[in-house]
């Protein structure tokens, strides 16, 4: 088998969350400190869409920040193509212009000053691709290749809708010709009819850049359609990795199938819905063992005193004591 294009191994960040010294010392407080991630593994192949699932406070976000080098790691490691990323330690030019991120507010991501042909080729500019004049012409090109006018260049982000700053953020994003696109929830503000034309975009230019993407999103409908593999976070753990149309046929871990069951049926086949049950635990004093462990049905002792390892899956992988125990509580 190729290498991967991107490799996670033992991926942590930890975030110091203490009160002020003083404080802590007035009031004999000790220091304290929320893992957003802890041990995260996974690999995503060239050409490939791996989708990061979860509630909100999962850790999603932290994972897309940390590989695109916006935050540095507390523990493990990133590789891109071989090469190591950790934002503490400086990223070469050269490799840093092969991946890009979209973020998930387009009107927060673009410069409410600059005009839309300014935003699209500031990438070209800073990585030195090509000089004024052909930046200002590939800007206008991409803006074509997303769908809207070449003569929106000389326009401001607040000119457009939704839909359409979020194509102008694709379209930055394809200006330093990157080859791995992180994609952070790239369709949770936007009305339903224009998510689709999103993600109809995105899968279009993946197929005519051979782009690979990460895909962070917490809409399981967005996931069906666009991952060629899918890992379910829960708590800052990766619990389940699956190829994607099996992980919605065959859920292996019990988090992923009390997700999956509070889908609306819109098929109408009968099958009885379950709403999700409980909420995420805090991440500065998480459970004891598996973090799942309050809110799951299949809960049985070992569940609450040892953290489970990933074992194999017919489909990928999950991390789940009840996959060899079956003990029910």
């Amino acid at each position: 088998m190729p290498d991967p294009l991107v490799k996670i191994e033992g991926l942590t960040r930890r975030f110091d969350v203490s009160k002020p010294w003083l404080n802590r010392v007035i009031e004999r407080d000790d220091k304290q400190f929320l893992t957003a991630n802890a041990d995260v593994s996974f690999e995503i192949a060239k050409g490939e869409t791996f989708a990061l699932v979860g509630e909100s406070g999962s850790g999603k976000s932290t994972i897309a920040k940390m590989v695109v080098g916006l935050l540095p790691p507390s523990a493990g490691t990133i590789r891109f193509d071989g090469q190591r990323i950790d934002a503490s330690l400086g990223i070469p030019r050269s490799l840093r212009r092969r991946f890009q991120m979209i973020f998930q507010d387009p009107f927060a991501s673009l410069n409410p000053r600059w005009r839309v042909g300014e935003i699209i080729s500031e990438p070209i500019r800073t990585f030195g691709l090509m000089n004024a004049t052909d930046a200002r012409a590939e800007a206008a090109r991409l803006l074509e290749v997303v769908g809207l006018s070449a003569s929106d260049v000389t326009k401001y982000p607040h000119e457009f809708s939704g839909g359409q700053r979020q194509r102008i953020a694709i379209a930055r994003a394809l200006s330093s010709k990157p080859e791995f696109i992180v994609c952070d929830e790239p369709t949770s503000a936007l009305d339903v009819s224009v998510q689709a034309q999103i993600l109809n975009l995105m899968r279009d230019l993946q197929d005519e850049f051979g782009l690979t993407y990460l895909l962070i999103s917490h809409d399981l409908s967005v996931v069906r359609h666009m991952a060629t593999r899918i890992g379910v976070l829960y708590l800052g753990r990766l619990v389940e990795v699956a190829q994607g149309k099996r992980l919605f046929a065959e859920p292996q871990h019990p988090y992923t199938r009390m997700l999956l069951d509070a889908v609306p049926d819109l098929a109408l086949s009968g099958r009885r819905r379950r709403p999700v049950e409980g909420e995420i635990p805090n991440p500065i004093s998480p459970p004891s063992g598996c973090a799942f462990h309050p809110r799951c049905p299949l809960a049985f002792d070992r569940c609450r005193t040892e953290i489970p390892q990933p074992r194999p899956t017919p489909a990928g992988q999950a991390a789940c004591h009840a996959l060899d125990d079956m003990v029910p509580a």
